[in-house]
């Protein structure tokens, strides 16, 4: 079933849902059921699957280093299947303008459509570590907005090369990504806005937010985007904050403002236990806020762990 179904079906309670990153490759995917099991209980109707780009490494070879590509998470698809055939969960694998050609980008959709996977996120992705800005991969898409067209493109039967007449074509349901405090590339908001009107326009059926701390910023992103003619769902993305590194690392990488409030508490801690416990009631409160506020999901970040994100869900649902 399509997120939009799912959050129609609904009918107005707020949803839970998460997002997992697949294990790095060489690790067992029991690992990852380990931490979606304790989860269940909550009924999540979806689960979002991250994709990883490629990634350089050098191998030695006769006293010389050579640099290879390669790809530290692979299977996003796969686990996607194999999370849906174990239960009964719809999955919305993410997929990447970096990293992947139009031709890549199609055979993935293809796979996801005989899976039947009817939902997808249409990301552009970040810079590989070496690159300063993020660099279009040869023959493929530049932007998110692109993606959205060809994924578009495909529900309307027309593949890359030629248009085939099927019974069953694709009908995939499009998210993509907003960003309350603006993407760290963006010059303003109202221009970050524009663009996320153009993934609107180009088809993505919902939008599910960059993390943000302050609810008020996302009320006030909310609103924005229904003044530009955004009328799609909104999905706050959340992440309980989880260790003292987290006070530097999470403005630096995702150019977000933590609330003087949380800092303070955080910095009251003598422990990473007691920082993630922070972490936890911060979160409780924030999910209510946006639950009495009537949002259609509460869509959280777990990054690989789930011990935080359920006690939180066991206060809320």
């Amino acid at each position: 079933m399509k997120v939009t179904e799912h959050i129609k079906n609904a009918k107005g309670k707020t949803l839970f849902s998460f997002e997992i990153i697949p294990p790095k490759k060489g690790k067992n995917i029991q690992e990852l059921y380990d931490n979606i099991d304790p989860l269940m209980e909550f009924q999540p109707p979806f689960i979002d699957v991250t994709t990883s780009r490629e990634e350089y490494v050098y191998v030695e070879r006769e006293g010389l280093l050579d640099r290879q590509i390669t790809r530290m998470r692979p299977g996003t698809v796969g686990i996607c299947a194999a999370i849906k055939h174990k239960y009964n969960v719809d999955t919305v694998p993410h997929v990447l303008c970096g990293g992947f050609t139009k031709q890549e980008t199609e055979y993935l959709l293809v796979d996801c459509h005989y899976l039947g996977i009817e939902n997808v996120m249409a990301l552009r992705g970040d810079a590989m570590s070496h690159q300063k800005y993020f660099e279009p991969s040869e023959g493929g898409n530049n932007y998110a907005c692109e993606l959205v067209e060809q994924i578009q493109g495909l529900n309307q039967g027309k593949y890359l090369h030629d248009v085939i007449e099927a019974d069953h074509k694709a009908d995939f349901c499009i998210g993509v990504a907003g960003y309350p405090e603006k993407h760290l590339e963006a010059p303003s908001l109202k221009s970050d806005l524009r663009r996320l009107k153009e993934k609107v326009d180009k088809g993505a059926d919902y939008i599910v937010t960059q993390m943000f701390f302050d609810n008020s910023k996302y009320f006030k992103f909310v609103e924005d985007a229904k003044k530009a003619g955004i009328n799609v769902p909104i999905i706050p993305g959340i992440k309980p904050i989880a260790t003292m590194r987290h006070l530097q690392l999470l403005p630096q990488v995702f150019r977000i403002d933590l609330p003087e409030e949380l800092i303070s508490e955080v910095e009251k801690c003598k422990s990473n236990a007691e920082v993630r416990q922070v972490g936890v009631d911060w979160c409780i409160s924030q999910s209510k806020e946006l639950m009495d506020a009537g949002v259609p999901v509460l869509h959280y970040y777990s990054m690989g762990k789930s011990s935080n994100i359920q006690k939180i869900a066991e206060a809320i649902f």
